[in-house]
């Protein structure tokens, strides 16, 4: 017994040995606060992108109002000391007018690749001239790229206008995860403490939440992650 433990011991002590990770579940709260950039751009009639689509009076202005998709948009990235970056590629993908996921919080160092699923090309960008130059990716096609350090990177696309996301290197992501339409979400990391933090458009939005990650299988975080202002849109969001 004594030998068995002593074993065990030294196993869990030894360098280079990846702990158990623990499965972190929570929720956040305050996503219809979060209005999509693109979808409100596009609505204004001197922007020139027209639809048949019209407002109507009967529905209610908390449906009509132009909300950010929380699956894809908000991020809630989980900071510790020092983050490392993944051993594979990213993956993004590039359809239908969109990327998935819009908003990435990365470790420095990651490497992201973009995959185009529609059938036809595209010319991704960062609109801060920091290393993804407009290179046309053909359809099927896959574009590999690593942001050159800290900080936020705007992408677009100069064939499509409704791309528009970001990729935001903080050096203290450890893990990220993304809510699903009920704001539950699950991220995986060792013990430790960390502190979540949700992410839309490219910027750290809400409230910090400290959290202190025992295991050793899952653990359930009580309090939720405020990624916005309690209650629904405001009234002029719908209009």
């Amino acid at each position: 017994m004594i030998r068995r433990l002593a074993l065990t011991l030294a196993i869990v002590a030894a360098p280079g040995v990846a702990l158990a990770a623990v499965a972190v579940k929570g929720k956040v709260t305050g996503v219809p606060k979060l209005l999509n950039p693109v979808w409100n751009e596009a609505k204004d009639p001197k922007a020139n992108r027209y639809t048949f689509r019209e407002p109507s009076p009967t529905v209610r202005a908390d449906v009509r109002a132009l909300v950010g998709y929380a699956p894809k948009e908000v991020c809630v990235a989980a900071l510790g000391e020092k983050g490392a970056p993944l051993k594979t590629p990213l993956r993004v993908v590039v359809a239908g007018g969109r990327t998935s996921p819009v908003t990435l919080v990365v470790a420095e160092g990651q490497q992201i690749q973009f995959e185009n699923q529609d059938p036809f090309p595209h010319k991704l960008y960062d609109t801060g001239n920091k290393g993804l130059q407009p290179v046309e990716t053909a359809a099927a096609k896959t574009r590999a790229w690593t942001p050159p350090g800290p900080g936020k990177y705007e992408i677009r696309d100069q064939l499509a206008p409704s791309i528009r996301s970001w990729i935001v290197v903080e050096p203290r992501t450890v893990a990220v995860g993304y809510p699903d339409r009920q704001g539950n979400f699950t991220l995986e990391v060792e013990a430790g403490k960390y502190t979540l933090q949700g992410y839309f458009n490219g910027e750290p939005v809400g409230k910090p939440l400290e959290a202190v990650v025992k295991g050793p299988d899952e653990q359930f975080i009580k309090e939720p992650v405020v990624v916005g202002e309690a209650g629904g849109p405001s009234p002029e969001a719908g209009k």
